[in-house]
């Protein structure tokens, strides 16, 4: 079984020979944001939400993140919701190592948004040096956010509605349907328990959210590999305590605190690449 999962498992993890981390050109997922997170406020921090100390994933720097993306009015800014999904990569790793035929290939699709906006900084600025390569150029300019990048692209000519390109906007699009896979799959933790008592299994609540969220559009061995992974997370229990809370009572709202954070950034996300008919890039 193991080999056949390793097997799946190239399927998964990046590919294009070469795109490894700490290479010319290839940023490392761990450095992309070196400074400390900025000191969270009472309003942007639910009371319920709690610091979990001994851990990476930090729920109150979820949603922080997840707040700034919507700063602008009907927009997603690039930089705070690719920080969110720093938070979130933490919490799939924490899952465990089979987790990554999902945490490698998301991991992939932030770095390459990240290259396009450091390329097309560089290309802006000429001869001189980019702003501040920490930032990614993400705070100014065409990748600073969903709609300048969507327009930037459409300019360029790099989107392509019936071929796989390798553009922002395809690339935010395999994100965007991660995110409403971890969305649902975080609803049916916030759920109680059946007629008869009983709770689904942290894998069985996973694949019914894959199911909706990313089966659509993966092909059999990715379906298939997927169900091994399933098999292989944690008990709830586990889950609760990445949000700091030891029964269902108590994990029932700090869990919707997030679901309705990423209900928020996943509905702005879908309706502005709705506006540009990108929900089904090849």
């Amino acid at each position: 079984m193991l080999a056949l999962l390793l097997f799946f498992s190239s399927f998964w993890l990046p590919q294009g020979g070469g795109r490894d981390c700490g290479s010319a050109g290839q940023p490392c997922l761990k450095s992309i944001w070196q400074k400390a997170a900025p000191p969270l406020v009472a309003a942007e921090a639910p009371s319920l939400i709690k610091e979990c100390p001994g851990q990476s994933f930090q729920a109150k720097i979820l949603l922080q993140y997840l707040k700034l993306s919507l700063s602008d009015a009907d927009d997603v800014l690039l930089e705070p919701y690719l920080q969110s999904w720093d938070q979130l990569l933490k919490f799939m790793k924490s899952l465990g190592t089979m987790i990554s035929l999902f945490s490698g290939k998301v991991t992939e699709k932030v770095v390459v948004i990240q290259e396009l906006s450091l390329k097309h900084s560089a290309k802006d600025h000429g001869k001189r040096s980019p702003q501040n390569p920490a930032s990614f150029g993400l705070k100014t300019g065409a990748y600073r956010s969903l709609r300048s990048m969507v327009e930037a692209e459409l300019k360029e000519g790099v989107v392509d509605f019936s071929h796989r390109s390798d553009s922002g906007c395809r690339t935010l699009l395999r994100l965007h349907r991660s995110l409403l896979w971890l969305k649902l799959m975080l609803e049916g933790l916030a759920e109680g328990p059946d007629a008869d008592g009983q709770f689904k299994t942290p894998g069985e609540l996973c694949r019914d959210a894959y199911i909706v969220a990313l089966a659509p559009h993966h092909p059999w061995v990715l379906r298939q590999a997927a169900e091994f992974v399933f098999l292989a997370l944690p008990e709830r229990q586990y889950f609760l305590q990445l949000v700091c809370v030891q029964t269902q009572q108590e994990a029932t709202p700090v869990l919707q605190i997030i679901i309705n954070a990423l209900e928020l950034v996943h509905t702005q996300t879908q309706r502005i690449l709705a506006q540009h008919d990108m929900l089904e890039l090849p």
